[in-house]
């Protein structure tokens, strides 16, 4: 009888550990600067030791980060193509290492949410866990070139040295090619989004149409034909998108954490990552100095009233939003302020009727802003607003405040026909009235849409893109022009 040898089978050979770097690279953002910042909205007497920590060294300072203050792994803006690439090595079998410079406490938060990684190796608060300390680790641990290794930034060249192959992401062909140099790169990665837009995005340019109204009392005092008047409000209208730029940035460098959250601004520039922390800290004083300087130019009294718009803008964001009605009330402000800015700027008089006007009519404005928040927030079954003082039970009465503070706009709009400056500066006063219905109108419009829950957006940006909006502005101009004839 013939037994037909056996064969042995040669055993699988076990593919190379994959060591991932956290920031920059399984992340678009870094977890140092996230500490910092969060640390400076929750406690910023704490920030002020932060030199001393860094003093005895980066991994003293972010462990005193992660002492102090958590970050919610879930909402951090992970490189999805990238992070689906290591979902489907772990399910090949393969092993996963998070290998970061970042402390321990961080990056074990991020390991442990999602699960993929067999162990994380980060700083221990002294050693710094970062390029050539990086490198020896390794290398100690799985041997020369028996490790491939994902990075993001020069700082891994060493690393990549010691690798047995490159993964390079979030980087660029400058990066890649140095990659190429020390190691043998198998995938690349490219960010998510263009980089270079990011930073306009940030700028929040469609916003700065709220700046137009420093030109209104140039317009309800018809001066819009002096030269020298019309400048100046020019310059006040550059200067205060400038300011205002910078406190939204501000802005969301302090509320990445809540906006992670929310629908729409999670893929603001800096929430998703787009715009470092640090790039966002750096436009903040350039854009305040760029902003400030020309108000001055336009003159003290300007200047002064720049001032307490980022004064009041800086305390809403820091905190003054969380406080329920007095939070609108600061937005009506803010707008407000613009009105005073105008008349400062371009040295005229002021108008009872106007500033009367714009505080009911701003209030309202603000009130359908936090309207559709709170509707939102209804819809999804949630029991509070994230970084807001509501709950989803003052819907309704949010809403008797708006409409009531918007009719209330209409009706001093309507005393003011009969106002002595009508007279001066109307040949035909008693057309204005005609305003009035206009008026009542879209403010019933806009509170009816966004009780039907289709006001996705600031009021006023959606008037920007409404066209029964502008209808009604080519009627209330037309309404002027007639009431002005002789």
């Amino acid at each position: 009888m013939h037994v037909a040898p056996q064969t042995v089978s040669a055993p699988a050979i076990e593919p190379a550990p994959l060591c991932v770097d956290l920031d920059g690279t399984l992340i678009n953002t870094d977890l140092m600067f996230e500490y910092l910042v969060l640390l400076a909205k929750r406690d910023p007497a704490a920030l002020l030791r932060a030199p001393f920590w860094l003093l005895q060294g980066r991994a003293r300072l972010k462990a005193e980060l992660a002492a102090r203050v958590e970050v919610d792994a879930s909402t951090l803006p992970y490189h999805h193509e990238f992070l689906d690439y290591l979902k489907r090595e772990k399910q090949s079998g393969r092993k996963l290492y998070l290998v970061t410079a970042s402390d321990y406490k961080m990056a074990e938060r991020v390991g442990r949410h999602l699960g993929l990684f067999d162990e994380v190796m980060a700083s221990d608060g002294q050693t710094n866990l970062r390029g050539q300390n990086k490198g020896a680790r390794l290398s100690e641990r799985f041997g020369e070139r028996a490790f491939d290794y994902a990075g993001n930034s020069t700082v891994d060249l060493p690393v990549w040295k010691q690798a047995r192959a490159a993964i390079v992401v979030n980087a660029g062909l400058g990066l890649e090619r140095k990659a190429r140099k020390v190691a043998d790169v198998k995938r690349v990665f490219l960010p998510e989004r263009p980089r270079f837009r990011a930073l306009f995005r940030a700028l929040r340019p469609h916003q700065w149409v709220k700046n137009l109204i420093v030109f209104v009392p140039v317009l309800t005092s018809h001066s819009l034909t002096q030269f020298q008047v019309a400048l100046w409000a020019v310059l006040a209208f550059v200067s205060f998108s400038l300011s205002a730029s910078a406190m939204y940035v501000l802005n969301d460098l302090l509320d990445l954490e809540t906006d992670r959250h929310h629908r729409s601004k999670r893929m603001r520039p800096l929430a998703c990552g787009d715009l470092s922390i640090p790039a966002g800290a750096l436009i903040v004083p350039i854009l305040l100095l760029a902003g400030l300087g020309l108000a001055e130019y336009v003159g003290h009294a300007f200047a002064g009233v720049l001032a307490i718009y980022l004064g009041l803008t800086a305390g809403y964001s820091w905190g003054l939003k969380k406080v329920p009605i007095l939070d609108v009330f600061c937005l009506a402000g803010l707008y407000t302020i613009r009105l005073v800015a105008g008349h400062e700027a371009a040295r005229i008089n002021y108008s009872f009727w106007l500033l009367v006007f714009s505080m009911f009519i701003f209030l309202s404005l603000a009130l359908v802003k936090r309207f559709q928040e709170i509707d939102v927030a209804q819809q999804k079954g949630r029991d509070e607003i994230r970084g807001r003082g509501y709950a989803p039970s003052d819907r309704e009465l949010v809403a008797s405040l708006g409409a009531i503070s918007g009719y209330m706009s209409a009706l001093v709009l309507a005393l003011y026909v009969n106002s002595h400056e009508v007279q001066v500066l109307y040949h035909h006063p008693m057309l204005l009235l005609l305003v009035c219905p206009l008026l009542l109108y879209w403010i019933s419009r806009v509170w009816f849409i966004a009780h039907r829950g289709l006001m996705h957006e600031d009021p006023i940006v959606f008037a920007l893109r409404d066209k029964v909006s502008y209808a009604i502005g080519g009627l209330t101009l037309l309404v002027l022009w007639l009431a002005t004839g002789r």
